[in-house]
């Protein structure tokens, strides 16, 4: 069903004029900027992609990564409100031939078609909860890198196979 654009526009406008949404979504992006200025220095980092309220990200990489056409990248799921690990290839060929790799794994355990943007996607935080920042940025960029490490060694070990 098509949305009356003109309905929509108005309920756009009413939410704006209360200001909430320039608040969070300020707060949020600004977020993702200290997420990605914490980020080791072991990886390389990509330019902040806002999207259009779907998804933010930053996408994270290193020499093996790059080698094989692939990124991770830290995003920000707006219409869950949660931040996710992906595992991006440069090109859908690319997608497709990892996607075979790391379909059956762990952490596609879920996963029964390849995700539309993605080979992996793992959920690292549903609770957004600034009152703790500190421990919340730790427990992104911690567990995104141990993530990160386990399946780049899946994907070594793989190719040596």
């Amino acid at each position: 069903m098509k949305k009356d654009i003109q309905k929509c526009l108005e309920i756009y406008k009413e939410q704006l004029n209360q200001g909430y949404i320039q608040t969070a979504y300020l707060t949020l992006i600004q977020y993702v900027g200290q997420l990605k200025s914490k980020f080791p220095k072991d990886y390389k980092t990509g330019n902040i992609s806002f999207g259009y309220l779907d998804y933010t990200y930053f996408a994270f990489f290193n020499q093996y990564l790059r080698d094989q056409k692939l990124r991770f990248g830290i995003v920000l799921n707006h219409e869950k409100l949660q931040f996710e690990l992906w595992l991006m290839g440069q090109n859908a060929d690319i997608q497709r031939k990892y996607w075979k790799i790391l379909q059956k794994t762990k952490w596609n355990h879920n996963q029964k078609i390849m995700p539309k943007y993605s080979i992996v996607e793992i959920v690292l935080e549903t609770n957004i909860d600034f009152e703790n920042q500190e421990s919340m940025t730790h427990h992104i960029v911690e567990r995104s890198v141990s993530l990160a490490s386990q399946i780049q060694e899946y994907l070594i070990q793989s190719h040596n196979e």
